[in-house]
This record gives C-alpha cells, structure tokens and sequence, in this order.
C-alpha cells in the first residue's frame, strides 16, 4: 500500500505513509478510498494523523456522520482534512446550522456537497446570497437551493451574476422558485457548453422565441446533452412524427431516458392510438408520469376493451431496450 501511495509525494522512508494508512484503515478506509483521498489530497501525508486527522475526524463524527459515510465523503473530498478545525470547518457548521435553524438539514448539505464546511463564506457564500437577495429571490428559496445544491452557492459571486441576468433576460420571475432552478441549470455548465446545446436546438428548427419558451417552462431542458438532445429528438420527430412546435411548448420529458421511458411509452402510445383507444396525449403527461400512474392512466384505464394491453407495453419495453443497444453497438 505504501508503495502505492509513494507514486504521489517522495519519502526518505515510508513510515509517514504508513502511520497515515494504518490511521485511515483503522477509521474504516478501504484500500481504494484511501489511495482516492491520497491522490487527490497528497500534502495529507506530511501531516501527523493522530495530532491532526484524528480531532476533526472526532469532530465529524460527534455531529452525527457514521465511519461508512464519512470514509465515503473524505476520499471524495479529501481538502476537508486540510482545513482547520477551529478555524474553518467549526465555524462554517455553526454557520450553516443557525441558517437553516436545523441540525438535520445541515448534515444532508454536507453530504450533498461536502465542501460546504471547507470553503470560505466570506469569499463566497455571503455575497451570493446577497446578489439573489438583491433581485428579491425570497430567503427561503435561497435556502433551499443551499440545501439542496449547495454547489451552486460556491463559486465566483461576478459569474452568479452574470447568469442572474441572462435569467432575468429570460423572462422568469426572481420571487419564484423555477428562477433559482433556471440559475442552477446555467451554473451547471460554462458559456460554451450552453450555446453549444441552444444551438443543437436550433438546428433541429427551434426559433429564439421557442427556445427561451421552452427554457422558462421547463429550465432543466438545457442540461440535457448535446447527444441527448439529437437522439431524442431524432427519434420523437423523424420516426414518431411529433412536430417540434409540440415539443418546445412540453419540454419537460426531455430530461428522461430515451430507451427505458420515451422510445417504449411513445410506442405503446401509437397502438392505443391505432385502436382508437386514445384521441391524443399530452407529452409531459405521456412521460413523466410514474411508472405506476401510467399503467393506471393507460392500461388498467382500457383492461375490459383490451386485456392484452400491459403484455403490449411489456414488449414495446423489451424492442426498445434492444434497438438502444443496438444502436451503442
């Protein structure tokens, strides 16, 4: 193991790395988990583990995170054991606890994003609540969005407010919870990337005006991947026939699987069509239902006229899977 490590800092001897190993094995580190945390963090082993590992790992675990999870969370970020207990990673779980006034809600930021406790709030956690504050985004909307993509609270408080303006510019109303989601989805991805993806749109016939419809519908649209984008709409517009101007207005499905919801839904939607079941469907109800909603909505709904009705969805499900692979092959 210790040989392992060596790859990543050069020691006289290895007793270093095998002190910080035996540490780490003995809080329930596997062999992987400490070679991820060693790699991304290398400076981790010029530290002496029981004098400065052992408090905050202590710390961490009298708040409430279980050896398993917090094994999990540090060789996924391992910086977190690079700051100071006193001085960063205290404070910022005071912090966070007085601002969601929940020690529960704390814990589930840390584990969705565990940098949360290792980054400075000065620097960017204050001002990027401010800059939503200042637009009029409620509190409890920020608070939620830290919550639940604590992520997108954590960067450069000058590009948040770039992205502030293109969503504005958008036409989303800033005291609604679909603007910070808008603000989430443009945080996920860097300027290139989203005028790569409106493009493939436009490609495929959407206007400017269809495009920021579809966008302030339904802002997740615009994380779907490029390839995403021309499979899915290949198949719903060149082999279903559905006509783009549909789709931009019910943009919502576009962020579902193509072989495991849309291709067998929309299949099965055409025979209950075909026989004169159904008139016609709306999309976002045809694909993003639940499994379970849609075999009440449109199998047992049809059971009397035509029984063999769910062994028909089981096949379309089965072809559909086969033509996906098929076509990766």
């Amino acid at each position: 193991m210790a040989s392992r490590v060596s790859n990543y800092v050069h020691f006289e001897t290895p007793e270093k790395p095998d002190s910080l190993i035996a540490f780490l094995e003995n809080h329930g580190f596997s062999n992987t988990q400490i070679v991820n945390l060693i790699k991304r963090q290398p400076l981790l082993l010029l530290f002496d583990a029981e004098k400065s590992l052992s408090p905050k790992l202590e710390f961490l675990y009298s708040i409430g995170f279980s050896r398993p999870e917090l094994a999990k969370l540090l060789s996924n970020y391992p910086r977190l054991l690079a700051s100071s207990l006193e001085k960063q990673i205290i404070p910022s779980f005071d912090l966070l606890r007085n601002l969601f006034q929940s020690h529960d809600k704390t814990i589930k930021a840390i584990k969705r994003y565990t940098g949360i406790i290792a980054y400075d709030p000065e620097s960017y956690l204050y001002p990027n609540m401010n800059v939503l504050r200042g637009i009029g985004v409620p509190e409890s909307n920020i608070l939620t969005l830290l919550n639940c993509q604590p992520r997108s609270l954590l960067f450069n408080p000058v590009r948040l407010k770039e992205i502030v303006e293109e969503v504005k510019r958008m036409g989303i109303d800033s005291s609604r919870k679909k603007f910070l989601v808008a603000v989430y989805a443009f945080r996920s991805m860097s300027k290139s990337t989203l005028e790569n993806k409106i493009d493939v749109y436009r490609r495929w016939g959407w206007s400017d005006q269809e495009i920021n419809e579809a966008f302030r519908r339904y802002p997740m649209c615009m994380t779907v991947s490029e390839d995403k984008i021309m499979s899915t709409m290949d198949f719903l517009v060149n082999k279903m026939g559905y006509s783009l101007t549909r789709i931009a207005k019910q943009p919502s499905f576009l962020t579902r699987s193509l072989e495991k919801r849309i291709m067998p839904r929309a299949l099965f939607a055409r025979e209950l069509i075909s026989q004169g079941l159904v008139n016609e469907f709306k999309l976002s109800v045809l694909f993003d239902t639940s499994e379970k909603v849609f075999i009440r909505m449109y199998i047992d709904r049809f059971v009397n006229k035509a029984p063999e009705l769910l062994k028909l969805y089981k096949e379309k499900l089965k072809i559909s899977g086969k033509k996906h692979r098929s076509e990766v092959a």
